[in-house]
Protein backbone atom coordinates (compact mmCIF):
# COMPACT_ATOMS: atom_id res chain seq x y z
CA UNK A 1 0.00 0.00 0.00
CA UNK A 2 2.96 2.35 0.54
CA UNK A 3 3.68 2.32 -3.20
CA UNK A 4 0.15 3.45 -3.97
CA UNK A 5 0.38 6.15 -1.31
CA UNK A 6 3.67 7.42 -2.73
CA UNK A 7 2.38 7.39 -6.31
CA UNK A 8 -0.82 9.16 -5.28
CA UNK A 9 1.16 11.75 -3.29
CA UNK A 10 3.41 12.39 -6.30
CA UNK A 11 0.47 12.74 -8.71
CA UNK A 12 -1.45 15.01 -6.35
CA UNK A 13 1.58 17.27 -5.87
CA UNK A 14 2.14 17.39 -9.62
CA UNK A 15 -1.44 18.57 -10.09
CA UNK A 16 -0.95 21.09 -7.26
CA UNK A 17 2.05 22.54 -9.10
CA UNK A 18 0.10 22.62 -12.36
CA UNK A 19 -2.72 24.52 -10.61
CA UNK A 20 -0.22 27.04 -9.24
CA UNK A 21 1.26 27.63 -12.70
CA UNK A 22 -2.23 27.98 -14.20
CA UNK A 23 -3.28 30.48 -11.53
CA UNK A 24 -0.09 32.47 -12.15
CA UNK A 25 -0.67 32.55 -15.91
CA UNK A 26 -4.34 33.42 -15.42
CA UNK A 27 -3.30 36.46 -13.40
CA UNK A 28 -1.28 37.74 -16.35
CA UNK A 29 -4.15 37.07 -18.75
CA UNK A 30 -6.65 38.97 -16.62
CA UNK A 31 -4.23 41.90 -16.18
CA UNK A 32 -3.60 41.99 -19.93
CA UNK A 33 -7.35 41.96 -20.53
CA UNK A 34 -7.90 44.83 -18.08
CA UNK A 35 -5.04 46.92 -19.50
CA UNK A 36 -6.19 46.16 -23.04
CA UNK A 37 -9.68 47.40 -22.23
CA UNK A 38 -8.51 50.49 -20.36
CA UNK A 39 -5.62 51.62 -22.54
CA UNK A 40 -6.34 50.33 -26.04
CA UNK A 41 -10.11 49.83 -25.79
CA UNK A 42 -9.46 46.28 -27.01
CA UNK A 43 -9.73 43.38 -24.56
CA UNK A 44 -7.88 40.10 -24.99
CA UNK A 45 -10.21 37.95 -27.02
CA UNK A 46 -11.52 34.82 -25.33
CA UNK A 47 -10.61 35.85 -21.78
CA UNK A 48 -14.06 35.01 -20.31
CA UNK A 49 -14.03 31.55 -21.90
CA UNK A 50 -10.47 30.82 -20.80
CA UNK A 51 -11.11 32.03 -17.26
CA UNK A 52 -14.34 30.06 -16.87
CA UNK A 53 -12.69 26.90 -18.16
CA UNK A 54 -9.62 27.48 -15.98
CA UNK A 55 -11.67 27.82 -12.79
CA UNK A 56 -13.09 24.34 -13.29
CA UNK A 57 -9.64 22.99 -14.10
CA UNK A 58 -8.06 24.60 -11.04
CA UNK A 59 -10.74 23.24 -8.70
CA UNK A 60 -10.21 19.68 -9.85
CA UNK A 61 -6.43 20.02 -9.92
CA UNK A 62 -6.54 21.02 -6.24
CA UNK A 63 -9.21 18.57 -5.04
CA UNK A 64 -6.87 15.60 -4.58
CA UNK A 65 -4.43 17.67 -2.53
CA UNK A 66 -7.17 18.93 -0.25
CA UNK A 67 -8.17 15.35 0.59
CA UNK A 68 -4.60 14.10 0.90
CA UNK A 69 -3.56 16.95 3.20
CA UNK A 70 -6.72 16.45 5.29
CA UNK A 71 -7.90 19.95 4.41
CA UNK A 72 -11.47 19.12 3.49
CA UNK A 73 -14.09 20.91 5.54
CA UNK A 74 -14.98 19.09 8.72
CA UNK A 75 -16.67 20.00 11.96
CA UNK A 76 -14.55 19.20 14.97
CA UNK A 77 -17.33 20.37 17.28
CA UNK A 78 -19.31 17.19 16.78
CA UNK A 79 -16.54 14.69 16.20
CA UNK A 80 -14.59 15.85 19.27
CA UNK A 81 -17.51 14.82 21.47
CA UNK A 82 -16.92 11.19 20.49
CA UNK A 83 -13.93 9.11 21.40
CA UNK A 84 -11.23 7.85 19.09
CA UNK A 85 -13.50 5.21 17.60
CA UNK A 86 -16.29 7.73 17.05
CA UNK A 87 -13.93 10.05 15.21
CA UNK A 88 -12.61 7.13 13.19
CA UNK A 89 -16.17 6.10 12.30
CA UNK A 90 -16.93 9.68 11.19
CA UNK A 91 -13.74 9.74 9.10
CA UNK A 92 -14.61 6.38 7.55
CA UNK A 93 -18.12 7.59 6.71
CA UNK A 94 -16.62 10.74 5.22
CA UNK A 95 -14.26 8.64 3.10
CA UNK A 96 -17.07 6.39 1.89
CA UNK A 97 -19.25 9.37 0.95
CA UNK A 98 -16.29 11.05 -0.77
CA UNK A 99 -15.54 7.90 -2.75
CA UNK A 100 -19.17 7.66 -3.81
CA UNK A 101 -19.48 11.34 -4.76
CA UNK A 102 -16.26 11.59 -6.73
CA UNK A 103 -16.73 8.07 -8.09
CA UNK A 104 -20.00 9.24 -9.62
CA UNK A 105 -18.16 12.20 -11.14
CA UNK A 106 -15.58 9.83 -12.66
CA UNK A 107 -18.32 7.55 -13.94
CA UNK A 108 -20.38 10.44 -15.33
CA UNK A 109 -17.53 12.34 -16.92
CA UNK A 110 -15.79 9.51 -18.80
CA UNK A 111 -18.06 9.42 -21.86
CA UNK A 112 -18.45 13.22 -22.15
CA UNK A 113 -14.65 13.52 -22.08
CA UNK A 114 -14.32 10.97 -24.89
CA UNK A 115 -17.05 12.75 -26.83
CA UNK A 116 -15.31 16.13 -26.38
CA UNK A 117 -12.07 14.71 -27.74
CA UNK A 118 -13.70 12.86 -30.65
CA UNK A 119 -16.02 15.67 -31.74
CA UNK A 120 -13.64 18.58 -31.16
CA UNK A 121 -16.10 20.28 -28.81
CA UNK A 122 -15.34 23.96 -28.20
CA UNK A 123 -16.72 26.71 -26.00
CA UNK A 124 -17.05 30.29 -27.15
CA UNK A 125 -18.00 32.00 -30.34
CA UNK A 126 -16.16 34.28 -32.68
CA UNK A 127 -12.45 35.03 -32.61
CA UNK A 128 -11.38 32.47 -30.00
CA UNK A 129 -12.93 29.09 -29.38
CA UNK A 130 -11.58 27.20 -26.38
CA UNK A 131 -11.44 23.38 -26.56
CA UNK A 132 -13.48 21.66 -23.85
CA UNK A 133 -11.55 18.39 -23.66
CA UNK A 134 -8.75 19.65 -21.34
CA UNK A 135 -11.29 20.64 -18.69
CA UNK A 136 -13.17 17.36 -19.07
CA UNK A 137 -9.91 15.39 -18.83
CA UNK A 138 -8.83 17.25 -15.69
CA UNK A 139 -12.25 16.65 -14.09
CA UNK A 140 -11.87 12.93 -14.80
CA UNK A 141 -8.25 12.59 -13.65
CA UNK A 142 -8.69 14.91 -10.66
CA UNK A 143 -11.80 13.07 -9.49
CA UNK A 144 -10.06 9.73 -9.88
CA UNK A 145 -7.17 10.93 -7.69
CA UNK A 146 -9.68 12.16 -5.11
CA UNK A 147 -11.24 8.68 -5.07
CA UNK A 148 -7.80 7.13 -4.50
CA UNK A 149 -7.02 9.68 -1.78
CA UNK A 150 -10.32 9.00 -0.04
CA UNK A 151 -9.71 5.25 -0.27
CA UNK A 152 -6.33 5.66 1.42
CA UNK A 153 -7.91 7.99 3.99
CA UNK A 154 -10.67 5.44 4.59
CA UNK A 155 -8.14 2.65 5.09
CA UNK A 156 -6.42 4.67 7.82
CA UNK A 157 -9.79 5.47 9.40
CA UNK A 158 -10.78 1.79 9.30
CA UNK A 159 -7.52 0.79 11.01
CA UNK A 160 -8.14 3.45 13.66
CA UNK A 161 -11.69 2.19 14.14
CA UNK A 162 -10.53 -1.40 14.62
CA UNK A 163 -7.48 -0.64 16.78
CA UNK A 164 -9.00 2.12 18.87
CA UNK A 165 -5.90 4.27 18.33
CA UNK A 166 -6.00 7.74 16.80
CA UNK A 167 -5.44 7.86 13.06
CA UNK A 168 -2.39 10.11 13.60
CA UNK A 169 -0.74 7.28 15.53
CA UNK A 170 -1.34 4.84 12.68
CA UNK A 171 -0.37 6.85 9.60
CA UNK A 172 1.15 10.31 9.81
CA UNK A 173 0.24 12.70 6.98
CA UNK A 174 2.29 12.47 3.82
CA UNK A 175 5.30 14.81 3.76
CA UNK A 176 5.02 17.89 1.54
CA UNK A 177 8.49 17.61 0.00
Amino acid sequence: MHGIEALNAWAVRLLLAAAAVLIFMLGFLVCADIFGRAIFNSPVKGTPEIVSMSIVIICFLLAGYSVQSNSMISTDVFSSMFGVRGQAAANLLSAILGIMFFGFIVWGSYEPMLHAVASGEYEGEGALRVPVWPARLVVLVGSFLVVVSYALYGAVAFKALISGRAADDIAPPAPLA
